[in-house]
């Protein structure tokens, strides 16, 4: 069971609040540091200084670690043009040296786009679709030759389709609980499925139609890596866990129910179930970036017996 870091740096930090999270995270053995792509904070929070760019972040990242994988979940393809996409990816991920991974969605946050002056398209996955792939064809087409796009939404005439990412293929990772058009556009273009915020339950049965439609769509159903993204809480005794919960203001018999809260061995074995389902990766929504001694806990106590 790989465990990674996933944050939501929209809900206030710094870029140096970010870096010192990412380096925690390659120093304590954590596979990866992931970020959400939002501008606009979300609930009571005051969100200040105000937001960060993704795929910037990302990019002084790179430069900054040397070993864990670098990704967003989602990005948010009604932020950026795929072919403008393409590109941004492509040169983090040289810059880190094949590092990597796209998580893309079709956008969801109506008032940042109205916050920021960002148009809020009615037909977002069909979009999507497009983006995908067109950001895909960019860098799958060899060197030397040109892409062509003809779609609804975008179209692309004899681009040189450079620069080339530093890994063969870099992954793409798409998610959500839509019950048949998500499916589907996993099992065309996702190297890996993940489902935020979602039960044991439910992550069986969105797991299942993802297979299902990967092997009509000619691919067997294991040929994805399935992942869940859940908050986390972790604490050595009930009163740790319960000023976790305060602090990022909720209640800790609703993280249980929802996250991954408790003792060390009661995360174990909730992490366990969603494993038994199928899950290999946890994103671990970390909400108070401040608390290091959390990951350190995490990483001594949680993720030392999972691999």
């Amino acid at each position: 069971m790989d465990l990674r870091i996933f944050t939501e740096p929209q809900q206030g930090a710094t870029y140096d609040t970010l870096l010192t999270v990412a380096k925690a995270t390659e120093d304590l053995g954590f596979d990866a540091f992931f970020r959400s792509d939002h501008y606009l904070r979300m609930g009571s929070v005051d969100g200040l200084p105000g937001p960060t760019d993704a795929w910037i972040t990302l990019a002084g990242l790179a430069r900054e670690t040397s070993r864990i994988r670098l990704g967003t979940l989602m990005t948010a393809g009604t932020f950026r043009f795929p072919g403008v996409l393409a590109i941004q990816v492509a040169q983090v991920d040289a810059m880190s040296g094949g590092r990597v991974e796209l998580g893309l969605g079709a956008g969801w946050f109506e008032e940042e786009h109205a916050a920021y002056g960002i148009p809020f398209p009615k037909e977002k996955f069909g979009r999507l679709e497009e983006q995908l792939a067109i950001v895909t064809g960019l860098w799958e087409t060899e060197v030397g030759k040109t892409f062509s796009y003809d779609g609804t939404y975008y179209q692309l005439t004899d681009s040189p389709a450079l620069p080339k990412p530093a890994q063969r293929k870099v992954p793409v990772l798409i998610g959500g609980h839509g019950a048949t058009r998500t499916p589907r556009l996993a099992a065309r273009y996702a190297d890996e499925f993940n489902i935020p915020f979602a039960s044991v339950e439910d992550t069986e049965r969105q797991f299942g139609r993802v297979r299902e439609a990967a092997e009509r769509a000619g691919r067997p159903g294991d040929a994805l890596v399935y992942s869940n993204a859940l908050v986390v809480c972790v604490g050595k005794d009930d009163a740790e866990v319960a000023r976790r919960a305060a602090a990022i203001g909720r209640e800790v018999a609703e993280l249980k129910q929802n996250g991954l809260a408790g003792s060390p061995a009661e995360v174990v074995d909730k992490i366990g179930r969603y494993g038994a389902v199928g899950s290999s990766r946890i994103y671990l929504q970390v909400m108070d970036l401040d608390d290091l001694d959390h990951l350190e806990l995490i990483s001594s106590q949680v993720q030392s017996q999972l691999t």
